[in-house]
């Protein structure tokens, strides 16, 4: 029905509740017996009636609102309208009889504005009813049982979402709060059973297929406990993430979503120091290697809210950079973008294009990280981490860059796999370049990011699409996890806080047991852990720990202006024999025939024992905390 249509139907229909109403009063005033005077001044009673009122309800806008949603604030309007209308008509008859007696009103006439409360009211109402009663579920479609946690506005207004949403195949039937004052009392018709001690018994007493999450202002730790007990569970478990959504009265089918590993973290929202951020990126020439990546794309999106000069898109991989590419410039229309297709290996790739564009800020997040991949591949290894991570940082000091961020990661530290010793090697290049540059060098260093592309979620996912099993290295692997968007705002934050050669050590909060992930991203999916879903163990990968650390011994940390940032302190390094044998590496990895690939893997790790050899006899033996 289109606004028109629906402003005639609802306006003839209001006009003959109007006429109907002061009909009923003039029947029963004269008991049904209308004097003759009466009858001749009927016509344009009735009419002042209808036209005042419906005067009055499109300025309360009653013809603009949702049938579906009519409430109290629809019958508050109505109440409003008719009493302004009546107040209109009293001062309209009086006046007619001040100038013709014979043309007096009787008082009574007043009674209809009662009448016509209750017929326009219950007309809205009665349509609400009935589109409830029998319009909810279509004819074939069986709904599923839902229990909503959280008795607030968000709860009422997910309710009334999944009520009324054609698309809908929810059915709310009961609410859990913690409030004890709403316990054993109703909502919108569906009672409140009880707090969280009362899940388990309401999905078994209600036949409970989903359970909502709408607590949507809840600390995140809270909303992990809460998920703890519904994947408990027989039921699959959505959440309603959004706030601000909330506050606008805006709520949809597609912001309720199947609850993420992320959800179980309990990991509360970074809060940035933006004016930090903007000091050092907005207006700049920003330039993120490997850009096409998890990290890498991540970067791009953030960075651009804080409207760089240009964004150069480095990466190696063209489909990568074109998906990128062609992503942001949809989302973010006046930015500034430039696609770049380069090697990091490749010194007069980059030369070329620090010369043409001046970048001063660099983010370097290319790298090679798959560990397992990179013990049968050291050479590469060896280019890409520390020879590219080399030519980068070198770029930016020679060109005058003001800040050179490289992303790290928790397997440099006391290094088991190739991957992580070329990591840490990368980690020494950079503080020793933040030592006699006038470019601020840093290196942030966290654990894995949930979602990557070297993520075991995205495995793990596969795994349970195609029916199990579930491969899981081993029972007591354990692992930091945070969010791509949480590790990416803070690596930008880092560099805000860069004085040069720091290595900047995230807050990973608590250490995840791998098999526990899993069993948790089968309940997730609305499976039973091994008996829908088998999880095997497949045993430890070459170059894998059992558990990551994120601080060496060597390395104490101090607190920085920011909560869930960190600085490990400097060890002492011999920079010129440090990057003489960096250059011998290079030598060795040029000519692969001169050198067998498990030569090379094991010089690589005596490169590196050699400077911490150094370290541990020129520092303390105190030891540094380990675990954040």
């Amino acid at each position: 029905m289109t606004f028109r249509q629906r402003l005639l139907f609802l306006g003839t229909l209001d006009a003959l509740i109007v006429t109907a109403s002061v009909l009923t009063v003039y029947l029963l005033r004269f008991e049904f017996a209308v004097p003759q005077a009466e009858k001749r001044l009927l016509p344009y009673v009735i009419i002042s009636h209808v036209i005042l009122n419906l005067l009055g309800f499109h300025w309360m806008k009653l013809y603009h609102r949702l049938l579906q949603y009519a409430s109290m604030a629809e019958v508050i309007a109505i109440v409003k309208a008719v009493t302004i209308a009546e107040l209109g008509c009293f001062f309209l008859f009086r006046s007619v009889a001040a100038v013709f007696p014979d043309m007096t009103v009787p008082k009574s006439i007043y009674i209809a504005w009662a009448l016509i409360i209750l017929g326009v009211g219950g007309s809205r109402i009665a349509w609400r009813l009935f589109r409830d009663t029998y319009l909810l579920e279509p004819t074939g479609m069986k709904r599923r049982n839902v229990l909503i946690i959280g008795a607030g506005q968000a709860g009422v207004l997910v309710t009334k979402e999944l009520r009324y949403a054609k698309d809908s195949t929810l059915q709310p039937v009961a609410f859990i709060d913690d409030d004890r004052k709403r316990h054993r009392l109703e909502l919108m018709g569906l009672p409140v059973v009880g707090g969280r001690e009362a899940i388990h018994t309401a999905v078994e007493r209600y036949d409970i297929q989903d359970i909502v999450i709408a607590l949507p202002s809840v600390s995140q730790a809270e909303i992990a406990k809460i998920i703890d007990i519904c994947k408990t569970t027989t039921a699959s478990v959505k959440i309603l993430p959004s706030i601000a959504d909330v506050i606008k009265g805006k709520v949809s089918i597609g912001m309720i979503r199947d609850v993420q590993v992320e959800d179980l973290l309990g990991r509360e929202p970074v809060k940035l120091d933006l004016d930090g951020i903007a000091g050092y990126v907005s207006n700049e020439v920003v330039l993120v290697t490997g850009a096409g990546g998890s990290i890498g794309s991540e970067l791009c999106r953030q960075l651009l809210r804080f409207s760089p000069k240009k964004l150069l898109l480095l990466g190696h991989g063209e489909n990568s950079i074109y998906e990128i590419d062609m992503e942001l410039r949809r989302t973010f229309h006046e930015a500034v973008l430039v696609p770049v297709i380069a090697d990091v290996q490749d010194r007069r790739r980059l030369e070329e294009i620090f010369a043409q564009h001046r970048p001063s800020v660099i983010f370097h997040a290319a790298a090679h990280k798959h560990v397992p991949l990179m013990e049968l591949n050291p050479a590469e290894a060896i280019k890409n981490n520390v020879l590219g991570t080399r030519n980068v940082a070198e770029c930016a000091h020679r060109f005058g860059a003001s800040h050179f961020v490289m992303v790290s990661t928790d397997k440099a530290v006391n290094p088991t796999s190739v991957m992580g010793v070329t990591k840490r090697l990368a980690e020494l290049l950079v503080q020793g370049m933040g030592r006699y540059s006038t470019t601020k060098y840093v290196a942030v260093r966290f654990g894995n990011v949930l979602g990557s592309r070297g993520s075991v979620i995205p495995a793990f996912k596969k795994q349970i699409g195609h029916g199990g099993p579930v491969t899981v290295t081993h029972p007591d692997m354990i692992r930091y996890f945070m969010t791509i968007p949480e590790a990416v705002q803070l690596v930008i934050q880092a560099g805000s806080l860069a004085n040069g050669g720091e290595i900047f050590i995230l807050d990973m909060g608590k250490p995840v047991k791998i098999v526990q992930l899993a069993r948790d991203l089968i309940s997730l999916s609305g499976f039973k852990p091994e008996v829908d879903i088998k999880i095997e163990y497949t045993g430890i990968r070459p170059g894998e720990k059992l558990y990551e650390e994120l601080l060496t011994r060597e390395e104490g940390i101090t607190a920085t202006k920011h909560d869930r940032i960190f600085i490990s302190q400097p060890i002492p390094l011999e920079w010129e024999a440090f990057m003489e044998q960096i250059n011998m590496l290079e030598q060795y990895v040029q000519k692969p025939e001169s050198i067998e690939s498990r030569d090379l893997h094991d010089l690589v790790f005596h490169l590196l024992s050699s400077h911490q050899d150094q370290t541990q006899s020129e520092r303390s033996e105190t030891k540094a905390p380990v675990l954040l």
